[in-house]
């Protein structure tokens, strides 16, 4: 077996060179990677053969160039950041490789300032099933339909678990760890949207060791990209001075040795976030991760003992409203008995779990629920947000307000 893994080795290393322009043939993807004020990260790749071909540190596909602004920027590597954009404004953008164009989108920047902002929401969703591409169609006409409006979709958000294995563990076949498994559960279903606005993630247990590979969590750190331009597995990012969001992590994932909490009370991630919501001056304080403190079940218990110095800090920070996944169904919570904070439950965009938890709902804390495939759009206007949950048919499945002091 080392000697065929050698080989395997040696064969990879030779060919490389030979795969990255044949992937040209095959395709590439673009995506937008971040968005600030005054700058957008455009990145692209492929995820045909071998190694790592999309993301961060992927293989250059050749010498690469993003038109935009009136500049015909180079770029070394499979993504560029472009500064100097004007605030709130649009961006037709290309990208080419070695002379032939590979992708064409338009970034629209963040106003320095605003009280308006529309996002949306999602968890549990990269299986590459037929449900999945259902939600994202739904999720690309919301986009489409408020693109011109005076609040548009400005990214995504997710609770975690973004890309699911084909096969459980032992096996976990197909879970994330090469770029190959990110094609039919990222890249195809999101293309629209990704080539317009960023998925700024948050972790899931099957996003690395916690429940399948440790090589997924590299994976996840490569593809998407974060605040600052760092990889990170939790990270905090300002939109127009309005809102301050906190991507979390409540996995046991880790990149060498055993599965460990990365929750712990006192811990690196415990005592960042005290920072992180001490400093912060936004109206809005918003935390998303994949653990629910409060869930209905059916089949995932709350994590309110394991999180408890976490959810004490957002009552101490002013925090109104938290989004998370894990649970397979949308859920939300009746803030008088969940510590004056609205607990929402976004956890089928990819992944269902049927079930009637209705006679459940007030004992633990929850007001409403629905067992359907899901997205939420949320939107903001001062003091007031309205959360609105849409199924994979394009029903909305209520609407529900959280507003401020």
């Amino acid at each position: 077996m080392t000697k065929l893994w050698i080989i395997q080795f040696t064969l990879e290393m030779f060919l490389l060179p030979v795969l990255v322009p044949a992937a040209l043939a095959q395709g590439v993807h673009h995506y937008v990677g971040q968005i600030t004020s005054n700058s957008a990260l455009i990145a692209w790749g492929t995820t045909a053969g071998r190694g790592n071909t999309i993301g961060r540190e992927s293989v250059p596909l050749g010498k690469a160039k993003v038109l935009i602004d009136g500049r015909n920027l180079p770029a070394e590597k499979n993504w560029l950041v472009v500064g100097g954009l004007r605030p709130d404004s649009n961006y037709p953008y290309e990208i080419t490789v070695d002379g032939r164009s590979i992708g064409k989108g338009t970034v629209r920047t963040y106003p320095e300032k605003s009280d308006k902002l529309t996002f949306f929401v999602m968890g549990d969703w990269g299986t590459g099933k037929q449900p999945q591409y259902h939600v994202a169609d739904f999720m690309t006409r919301e986009f489409e339909k408020r693109r011109s409006t005076a609040s548009p979709v400005r990214f995504v958000l997710t609770t975690g678990d973004n890309i699911y294995a084909d096969i459980p563990k032992p096996i976990a076949f197909h879970s994330g760890e090469a770029d190959s498994d990110w094609e039919a559960k990222f890249f195809v279903p999101y293309q629209k949207l990704i080539a317009e606005i960023p998925f700024y993630p948050s972790l899931g247990n099957h996003d690395g060791n916690d429940t399948e590979k440790r090589g997924d969590l590299p994976a996840y750190l490569d593809n998407f990209f974060f605040s600052n331009n760092i990889p990170a597995r939790y990270y905090t990012f300002n939109y127009a001075g309005l809102a301050d969001f906190f991507a979390l992590d409540s996995t046991k994932s880790t990149l060498e040795g055993s599965p460990k909490e990365a929750y712990e009370k006192d811990g690196e991630q415990h005592r960042w976030l005290q920072a992180a919501l001490a400093k912060s001056n936004a109206q809005w304080k918003i935390p998303y991760f994949h653990s629910p403190p409060y869930t209905a079940g059916p089949y995932h218990k709350p994590e309110l003992s394991k999180l408890a110095h976490f959810v004490e800090l957002f009552r101490q920070r002013g925090v109104r409203v938290v989004f998370n996944g894990h649970e397979h169904n949308f859920q939300i919570s009746d803030s008088a008995k969940t510590g004056g904070i609205t607990y929402v439950i976004t956890g089928a965009g990819g992944e269902l779990r049927a079930g009637d938890i209705s006679q459940k709902l007030a004992k633990a804390g929850m007001k409403a629920f629905a067992a359907e495939h899901h997205f939420l759009v949320v939107e903001i206007s001062g003091k007031r947000m309205e959360i609105t949950p849409i199924s994979d048919t394009g029903r909305a499945l209520g609407n529900y307000v959280v507003t401020l002091p």
